[in-house]
């Protein structure tokens, strides 16, 4: 079975020849007879290659971060793409319920029903929906297994492919995206809270003026009403959640850009400057990408409830409260207060409530698959990765058969935002066993993978 298939005419950009692809497939893979969405897929080729010499390169179908990412839209090769496109046709794809697949919102989800409802339709999102569209789709596009390239979310989803569909992938890549493959979700965010209050150590040292004025923004918050653009006030502990710049290794520049700005002078005393709340603004909203919040904790979610892992976590960090001495900046944690201080996420909290407290998650991996698999796989693990816990990353190389590992203390969890064309090819000969790339090869083998 493959699913059915439209493509547009192929278009030029700066050098890419570019296709949109619209798959139709179902809802619930096991009921392929019943509600159908539609997922759609980018696909890039070099256009100074003819069209029938790229149609016959092999596909590398890239698997975004996430939950709740969209493809990635290229305005020209670059990074990673720039040496792949050389090798493979690209299909970056837009997951289930994002991008201009079948869309998922607090509007399109109002449609659905009560929050039961909504709840029940949000199940089928994980991925283990995504992988079975996958196949769908290589099968539509009448392509051999094809070459994965995971990164973050992508990678768990990786791991799914390789757990439920191995016939359907010549070789996979990971970059920061190792999900551990059994266990509650309270060890992945114990592991994570750690990670994330040694990120803000080495920020502080780096900025340390910046200490002072992030609890200033924290005390100034509690006291005085600053609103966001959306017109909301902001909390204490939403603007913690800029940390997200901590996730990055230039990125993290930008949260000190960020505070430099922070305050002007107004006839009422300072104030948080509008620069500052409308770029936090775009750093707290999820208005674009509710399913991030929806589905986040429901990833590491098999046979029992998350039941918000994070939060009660956080319990043993009093460190990151909002009312602590000198609060840290959280990362990627999601969090139930979300669903009352966000106006996009605040129709779909009973919905969070529902997803929440789900006990009956089916499993993401099979643990015996994987451990005699046999389709060549290589993962980039970043030591110091914030919201991808090295050591619980090494726990499942460790436990899939084969998987090379190549462990970098260069990088942070966007790695191949910094060097992506370097991280490309080093995976890649460690998956083919390139000569040229030897060494790489055998540094990886040297890692214990």
């Amino acid at each position: 079975m493959s699913a059915p298939h439209t493509a547009s005419a192929p278009y030029a950009v700066r050098g890419m020849r570019v296709t949109d692809h619209r798959f139709t497939v179902p809802l619930d893979h096991a009921d392929p007879d019943g509600e159908t969405i539609t997922v759609f897929a980018r696909e890039y080729t070099d256009a100074e290659l003819p069209q029938a010499e790229a149609e016959r390169l092999p596909w590398l179908l890239y698997l975004q971060g996430g939950p709740g990412g969209k493809g990635p839209r290229l305005l020209q090769f670059g990074g990673w793409t720039k040496a792949a496109s050389s090798r493979f046709r690209l299909l970056m794809l837009d997951q289930r319920g994002t991008g201009l697949s079948t869309p998922l919102t607090r509007q399109t989800l109002a449609v659905r029903g009560n929050a039961a409802a909504q709840a029940e339709f949000l199940a089928h999102f994980r991925a283990d929906s995504i992988v079975a569209d996958a196949e769908l789709i290589r099968e539509a596009l009448g392509s051999a297994p094809w070459t994965t390239y995971g990164q973050s979310y992508g990678g768990f989803c990786t791991l799914t492919y390789l757990s439920f569909a191995p016939h359907g992938l010549r070789e996979s890549l990971i970059t920061g995206g190792l999900a551990p493959l059994t266990g509650p979700a309270d060890r992945v965010y114990r592991a994570t809270f750690r990670r994330v209050a040694a990120r803000n150590a080495e920020y502080f040292a780096k900025y340390p003026q910046d200490r002072t004025i992030t609890t200033r923004i924290a005390r100034h918050l509690e006291s005085v009403p600053e609103f966001l653009p959306s017109g909301e006030r902001l909390s204490v502990q939403r603007f913690q959640m800029a940390g997200s710049y901590l996730g990055g290794n230039t990125r993290m520049d930008g949260l000190h850009h960020l505070l430099e700005e922070a305050f002007v002078s107004t006839p009422d005393g300072d104030r948080l400057s509008d620069t500052f709340l409308e770029t936090v603004h775009g750093l707290v909203s999820r208005a674009a990408n509710p399913l991030y919040a929806l589905l986040h904790e429901s990833i590491y979610g098999q046979g029992k409830a998350t039941d918000w892992a994070a939060e009660r976590v956080l319990e043993e960090f009093p460190e990151f409260r909002p009312d602590a001495e000198e609060p840290l900046y959280t990362g990627e944690m999601v969090y139930p207060w979300y669903f009352d201080e966000d106006p996009a996420l605040v129709p779909l909290k009973d919905t969070a409530e529902l997803l929440a407290a789900r006990k009956d998650w089916p499993a993401l991996y099979d643990p015996a698959q994987l451990a005699r698999n046999t389709v060549p796989v290589a993962a980039a693990v970043y030591s110091d990765d914030i919201y991808v816990d090295r050591d619980l990353s090494l726990e499942t190389a460790a436990a899939v058969r084969g998987l090379r590992v190549w462990e970098s203390p260069d990088f942070h969890h966007d790695g191949i935002a910094d060097d992506g064309e370097g991280i490309f090819n080093r995976l890649l000969a460690m998956v083919r066993g390139e000569p040229e790339h030897q060494e790489a090869a055998e540094a990886a083998a040297a890692s214990g993978a």
